[in-house]
């Protein structure tokens, strides 16, 4: 018996032996899965900082350097990338891997475009604010109170300042003059806002009173400089502003892969305004004697509010079988803006998603307390924070980065496109009302339809303000008239969409691409259709553009 036991144990050790070794990979799929690693690596290292939370990646510490040399250095990476991927023979593999060859394809594609198509290193003063106040707010979203490590990576970016504005100093020839405009204005009172974040930081660091304020007055000289040089340039500077259609077309094409140009955007967007504004006008007449919605009365009330709705939402998702909430997700809240951050607000978003390796932690938007004052959204929030919450939390952004964090796939899990992320916030506001979660509040109706306008009016104004139809000016107005929104709040979207062409596109077209998809899927499988199926599956692969989802789900290309 005892050798009988010894043979079986035996057996299951060599079973289990076989079982644990990774299967046998063709070749040229181990050298994708090589030159992604390496290039996710360097990304993290040379990516720059965006206004944008979706794509927030983990980086390591230290400083960050945009000199001639540090960009030649770039330049030579890529190129040596892009010849690593060209010589990748995909033609005999399954579609999942050859997505995720196209993935790393539409990657380098995107350094492409922020080196040599879009550089906005050499053309946007803005981008140089994104470059030294943006990781600032990044590395102050983490709730404190900070440890040593975080307290001097914290220190770091802010010593880190000085050097960048320098190296702006040789890459800006020839901004254009409305860039400049911007960035001037963005640093009016930069002195007493920088002074009012290093003295709330100091209760919430280990850093001592005289480092911190020693980096940043050298911070606040930098950037005073920095705003007095684009002054005195200002009237020598050229008034135009567009990237032009060729580089917008090679956007759309190589980085985005949406296979529409720009004259089928306008159409698609028009398309979508006329509904949003018909659909509205139907809700806003249903709604006429219904009583107006009313603002939190108090921050601590509006968070409890929301984070009520939020297990609402959740709970919703899953009784009417829309779509999976794991266990193990965390939760999406709302907490009062630190001192530290409320200094920074305008140069970042205020929140956190979390990232790949704090998938324990809650998301964490950050906010103001509700008041009249309140610009578009946050006042939208304020008065019903479901709205938000389903774009930015659950079942939008935060859900959906956590569940593609977890992909099995390592090329998935650090891949981002904006299309795809965008897409699925702003679909998932117009399922929920067609599902019915909006039946118990006939003005939030209004606020989804009205979040409708402007999602198709973005199309309009980003494709326009590329080509060259659209003033910057012209774009704000044009925004802050039509949604209608208030007029900072109009004036900083166009600011983003002018100097980033591409990024407002990605919500209205994105849903439209997921709404052709899931009419395709029902139409394609019939009554085996399962809505919690294809929506598990698009917010799992929430980071691949829909048009390589489609191709997989369907193996229609």
């Amino acid at each position: 018996m005892k050798n009988s036991w010894a043979a079986l144990l035996s057996i299951l050790l060599v079973l289990s032996c076989a079982c644990s070794r990774k299967p046998a990979q063709n070749p040229e799929t181990e050298a994708l899965d090589k030159l992604a690693g390496d290039f996710w690596t360097w990304r993290a290292k040379y990516a720059p900082f965006t206004g944008d939370d979706v794509n927030r990646i983990e980086r390591p510490g230290g400083t960050r350097d945009w000199s001639a040399a540090a960009i030649g250095k770039q330049h030579k990476d890529l190129a040596e990338f892009a010849a690593r991927w060209k010589k990748i023979d995909v033609k005999s593999w399954p579609v999942p891997k050859q997505v995720d060859y196209k993935l790393i394809g539409s990657a380098l594609s995107r350094v492409q475009w922020e080196l040599d198509v879009n550089p906005r290193w050499k053309r946007d003063p803005t981008f140089y604010i994104a470059q030294t106040l943006t990781p600032v707010v990044e590395v102050l979203t983490v709730p404190g109170p900070y440890d040593a490590a975080r307290s001097r990576e914290i220190l770091t970016r802010i010593e880190n300042i000085p050097a960048i504005l320098q190296q702006s100093e040789a890459n800006l020839t020839n901004p254009p003059a409305p860039f400049a405009t911007v960035a001037i204005q963005a640093l009016e009172n930069i002195r007493p806002r920088l002074h009012q974040m290093a003295t709330a930081l100091l209760t919430s660091t280990t850093l001592k009173e005289q480092e911190l304020n020693v980096a940043t007055d050298r911070a606040v000289e930098a950037l005073e400089k920095f705003r007095h040089q684009l002054q005195e340039k200002l009237p020598s500077l050229p008034k135009e502003t567009a990237l032009g259609r060729d580089a917008y077309v090679f956007f759309l094409t190589n980085v985005a892969l949406i296979p529409y140009s720009p004259e089928e955007l306008l159409a698609m967007g028009r398309q979508e305004w006329d509904r949003a504004v018909a659909f509205e006008a139907f809700e806003k007449e249903r709604n006429r004697n219904v009583p107006p919605l009313k603002l939190a009365s108090n921050t601590d009330s509006w968070i409890k509010d929301a984070a009520e709705k939020e297990l609402s939402i959740r709970e919703f998702l899953d009784k009417h079988g829309i779509l999976t909430v794991p266990n193990w997700l965390q939760h999406y809240t709302l907490r009062p803006m630190p001192p530290y951050l409320h200094a920074l607000e305008g140069f970042g978003e205020t929140d956190d998603f979390t990232s790949a390796s704090r998938l324990k932690d809650n998301c964490i938007r950050y906010v103001d307390p509700p008041s009249g004052n309140l610009g578009y959204f946050w006042r939208a929030t304020a008065e019903d924070p479901r709205p938000i919450t389903v774009h930015e939390g659950i079942p939008g952004h935060y859900f959906q980065l956590c569940l593609s964090w977890k992909h099995e796939d390592p090329i998935r899990r650090h891949y981002y496109d904006s299309g795809a992320n965008e897409g699925i916030g702003f679909y998932a506001e117009e399922m929920m009302l067609q599902a019915g979660l909006f039946d118990d509040s006939p003005h939030t109706r209004e606020i989804i339809y009205n979040f409708m306008r402007l999602r198709a009016l973005r199309v309009e104004v980003d494709v326009k303000l590329a080509l060259g139809e659209f003033t910057l000016d012209q774009a704000a107005k044009y925004l802050q008239e039509k949604v209608p929104m208030d007029e900072n709040t109009a004036r900083q979207e166009a600011i983003a969409f002018a100097t980033g062409p591409g990024q407002a596109i990605t919500y209205q077209i994105g849903k439209l691409e997921i709404v052709k998809f899931l009419a395709e899927a029902r139409m394609q499988q019939g009554d085996k259709f399962s809505l919690r199926a294809f929506h598990d599956f698009v917010w799992k692969n929430g980071n691949v553009p829909i048009a390589l989802q489609r191709w997989e789900y369907l193996g229609a290309p």
